[in-house]
């Protein structure tokens, strides 16, 4: 009786153990969830049973700087199987903010099955450890990325410049930059001064020689006082460093490599204006300025218009305050003025003019003043206040009706406390009143050079319809030539994504592996397990394809597979890809 209790329960462990075999488990899982923007990330994509057609997620807000990478592990442990296979990718991202890495996919036993998203937060640059083995470690001691403040301490408006330079050691040498974080310059008026055909020049960090390039230059106005933060730039570069490894003629191997660098977060101090002197009609002037009030004219009649223009020009924030309002007699109408500005910025910052010109029309004859106006502003140099008043300006106006004349047939009669309008000939003397229309000659279009170039034209092209034709039935009879027109449209096509990768080692190798695949997949009705060496050139030589095309197409997987550990030019990229392609064409017009 024993004995038959002993066997049920072996019985049911290994049925148990058969069941949980059975259960398929297909995970995501990433080295951190919270990482800087010059950080790297880890994910795997885990299953404990062997599947076909594994779809990675769209890493959109990421680079893959490294991956995919698969390892396999299987073992027995007291009579159970044990079965692990993952693919690892290497991200970096490629700006700040809250991101989801969507599902994976994968099929197994002819059954779909997909990870979980997975949140991810990436923050601004953080300190990285230094550990001297890294081989990361030989590019971050040789490429710098520095933030120059001209001013940590400057007042409230007063213009600061930033200039961003990068250092590059002669040691290495860089073959792309990617800006992957730029500041926002929050609580500052921005402008970005263009930096375009910079010139590589030499200087020293840290007592080295180095070279180094003006990156970036912005100006800078602070529109709050105390202290303020200036975010970091971050920029990624990818760049090639010496190994320890010599080739045959003695020259150092050089290795590729992906760097973050960042600036590193800056604070100035802003220290507010004083309030000892300030003028009533301050507003906001900082700089060096002059200041100017002047009429187009000062003699005109009644109903005529002139322009007054009350003007700023110097250095300083000229897009940052108000011009002082002007204020007339009540005989003359002014509109509202038109604003002008003509400012440039660079590292002094703004530079230029700023001025309201007004549109004024009297109404009466008479002399009226124009009063003085004045301007204050905050002098850095003096670091004290100044105001600057014009002259008074007298308008005379000669001819049109007394401002004190009685009513009569062409005035119309008001209130004793409100001014008579006067109706006379010349109110709108200054629109002009003629036109000089001139006589349109017609046209006809009927028995004109287009009316019979038109009416001809589909008569002339009923014999190049006949060509045309023609030409199509010949190419439609071409068998050979439409087989081979057929296969290279064909190899194009498998290889589009390739194309795009060009540059890019492993997004290329892995494209052109991926190309070749699901090219082989349709042309010979495979799946994915398959895709042997012994099996593709089993079944291309039973298709009757050449044993030389077979063997390139071979080194061509195989160039895919090295690639991932050996650094390739893109020469030998455009190389594969162009042999990539001739090979494709082959196999497609030799296989039966």
């Amino acid at each position: 009786m024993k004995f038959i209790k002993y066997i049920s329960i072996v019985i049911c462990t290994l049925f148990a153990g058969v069941i949980m075999a059975q259960e398929v488990e297909f995970v995501a899982k990433v080295s951190k969830q919270k990482l800087g923007i010059n950080e790297r990330l880890r994910i795997d994509f885990v299953m404990n049973q062997d599947g076909d057609n594994f779809n990675p997620p769209d890493f959109s807000m990421f680079n893959v700087v490294g991956g995919p990478n698969q390892s396999v592990s299987n073992s027995w442990i007291n009579g159970v199987r044990s079965y692990k296979k993952t693919y690892s990718y290497w991200l970096a991202p490629k700006k700040r903010g809250v991101f989801s890495i969507s599902q994976a996919t994968i099929f197994i036993d002819g059954n779909a099955y997909k990870t979980s998203p997975i949140r991810i937060e990436v923050t601004a640059a953080v300190e990285v450890p230094k550990d001297p083995n890294d081989p990361n470690y030989l590019a971050s001691q040789n490429i710098h990325l520095v933030a120059e403040v001209s001013n940590t301490s400057p007042y409230l408006n007063e213009a600061i410049t930033v200039v961003y330079k990068l250092y590059i050691s002669h040691k290495i040498a860089v073959d792309n930059v990617n800006e992957i974080d730029t500041p926002r310059y929050n609580d500052f008026w921005s402008q970005s001064i263009d930096t375009k055909n910079q010139k590589v020049q030499s200087g020293t960090y840290n007592g080295e020689d180095y070279r180094y390039v003006v990156y970036k230059k912005a100006v800078l106005y602070p529109q709050k006082t105390g202290k303020l933060d200036i975010e970091p730039l971050s920029l990624d570069i990818s760049l090639r460093v010496p190994t320890n490894r010599r080739d045959i003629f003695g020259s150092v191997l050089m290795s590729r490599a992906n760097k973050t660098v960042s600036a590193g977060r800056k604070t100035i101090n802003v220290k507010a204006l004083p309030e000892a002197g300030k003028p009533l009609d301050f507003t906001g002037a900082v700089g060096d300025f002059s200041f100017d009030v002047s009429t187009s004219k000062t003699e005109l009649d009644a109903t005529e218009s002139l322009q007054l223009k009350v003007g700023v020009k110097g250095n300083g924030n000229l897009k940052l305050f108000k011009l002082p309002k002007v204020s007339l007699p009540s005989s003359l109408e002014v509109y509202e003025p038109e604003h002008e500005e003509k400012v440039k910025t660079n590292l002094s910052g703004m530079q230029g003019s700023i001025s309201d010109s007004y549109t004024v029309v009297p109404q009466y004859k008479g002399k009226y003043p124009i009063p003085s106006i004045s301007f204050s502003y905050f002098d850095l140099k003096t670091e004290s206040y100044k105001r600057l008043s014009s002259e008074e300006i007298v308008i005379n106006v000669l001819n049109g009706p007394s401002s004190n004349s009685a009513s009569n047939d062409t005035s119309i009669s008001v209130g004793n406390n409100k001014q008579a309008v006067v109706l006379n000939s010349d109110q709108f003397a200054f629109i002009k009143t003629s036109t000089n229309f001139s006589e349109i000659n017609q046209s006809y279009f009927f028995k004109t050079k287009l009316f019979w170039s038109l009416l001809l034209l589909p008569f002339l092209a009923i014999p190049l319809a006949i060509v045309i034709r023609r030409k199509k039935a010949v190419r439609a009879a071409d068998v050979y030539g439409n087989r081979i027109r057929k296969a290279d449209k064909l190899a194009r096509k498998y290889l589009k994504g390739a194309k795009k990768s060009l540059g890019q080692k492993e997004a290329f190798y892995i494209a052109l592996e991926k190309a070749l695949h699901n090219y082989l997949k349709a042309k010979l009705h495979i799946e994915t397990n398959d895709l042997s060496k012994d099996k593709i050139t089993e079944l291309l030589l039973e298709r009757n394809v050449e044993a030389e095309v077979i063997k390139d197409f071979n080194s061509i997987l195989e160039s895919c597979e090295l690639a991932r550990y050996t650094p390739i030019d893109i020469v030998t990229m455009r190389e594969d890809y162009e042999k990539a392609g001739k090979t494709i064409a082959l196999i497609d017009k030799q296989a039966r």
